[in-house]
């Protein structure tokens, strides 16, 4: 059996209410990205209990903090708890899970973050989706483009064409992804695995590894 991962439920323990939906029915997580705009709709629709619906289609949970410089355009979800700092861009069909923070001068477009995510400082996270309690270091972008502006293709063993002009990174649960990190479009990181500064990415990594450089990938101990 392959080591390198790339169904949806190999990767995400997805125990949100509102999103277990989403993440069920899709085999593939870049699946699920295609879909994000039109779910947050169905949920803003629906509601949330505990949860209030701003102004521009925002629905924000309870003890959200949103530093008045922050710019958020809906649709979008917003966990409870989230912390969203000063300079934050988010740019429509988000959903943020709760305890998360997006730092300082940090881009979130069409993408999911789960619970406890960390994006703190300079980050750019588009067409992705990054796993419970997974964590960008200073500077580590998602990239969602290509080149040659051609469809994106999951390079695992096999290769998975997506059909999709934009798609960034895929980070499963407990992903830890150092400062300064480029994941090229279509990249996928199994759990637990974590990835040294400077560091760029690309293809499908397993589970429980530490990537030192794209030829020197280890096995994570302890």
């Amino acid at each position: 059996m392959s080591d390198k991962k790339v169904r949806t439920s190999e990767l995400f323990d997805c125990n949100t209410p509102f999103l277990t939906e989403l993440f069920n029915e899709c085999e593939y997580p870049w699946q699920i990205v295609a879909y994000i705009k039109d779910y947050i709709l169905k949920i803003i629709d629906r509601g949330i209990e505990g949860y209030e619906l701003l102004n521009g289609n925002i629905l924000v949970g309870k003890n959200v903090k949103i530093s008045p410089n922050a710019e958020i355009n809906g649709p979008a979800i917003i966990g409870s708890n989230t912390e969203i700092r000063i300079g934050a861009f988010i740019r429509g069909n988000v959903i943020i899970g709760e305890n998360c923070v997006v730092g300082n001068s940090c881009e979130v477009k069409n993408s999911i973050l789960l619970n406890n995510v960390q994006i703190p400082h300079y980050n750019y996270v588009g067409d992705s989706v990054l796993g419970n309690k997974s964590h960008l270091g200073a500077g580590s972008v998602c990239s969602n483009l290509k080149n040659d502006n051609k469809p994106v293709v999951v390079h695992g063993d096999e290769d998975h064409s997506t059909g999709m002009r934009k798609l960034g990174a895929i980070l499963a649960d407990n992903v830890n992804v150092g400062c300064g990190c480029v994941l090229n479009p279509g990249t996928v990181i199994g759990k637990n695995t974590a990835v040294y500064p400077m560091v760029s990415v690309r293809g499908v990594i397993p589970a429980d590894k530490i990537v030192k450089s794209t030829e020197c990938i280890s096995e994570k101990r302890g």
